[in-house]
């Protein structure tokens, strides 16, 4: 087995292990948009949707103290990223949900309505990430 094949198991395992977690002791799904916008809007249980945003920072930190090579700088221009960025949120508030929620949670929880929005915005992700790769070079 090779090394990144492990590294997809590993995480898929614990990204599995989590959202049970979460959803058997605090009763919700793990969607990350739908924690950050809650975080950001609510004032009912920010603190753990605070620390359960900082431990996906640390996490990640904790990752390339690791293994540097595991993350890669990006080859697009900044504004192209941050452009990038604002759509993927836009599209979260308007999809309810995020690959978080509805691709990991829902499907996993066989719900219909996550089935059709995990296709929705795969297809989507696809046809964009195409068209401006081939229209427009970027």
């Amino acid at each position: 087995m090779t090394e990144s094949i492990a590294y997809a198991l590993g995480g898929g395992a614990l990204i599995g292990l989590a959202v049970s977690i979460m959803l058997v002791f605090n009763g919700r799904v793990t969607g990350i948009s739908g924690i950050t916008n809650s975080f950001l809007t609510a004032q009912e249980g920010r603190f753990w949707r605070g620390a359960f945003l900082i431990g996906l920072w640390l996490g990640g930190f904790l990752m390339a103290l690791i293994n540097p090579a595991f993350f890669t700088v990006p080859e697009k221009p900044l504004p192209i990223i941050l452009g990038a960025g604002f759509i993927v949120g836009f599209g979260t508030v308007m999809g309810s949900g995020c690959t978080s929620g509805h691709g990991v949670c829902g499907i996993s929880r066989l719900s219909l309505r996550s089935v059709v929005a995990t296709v929705t915005f795969m297809a989507s992700g696809v046809l964009i990430a195409t068209s401006f790769k081939y229209l427009w070079g970027v």
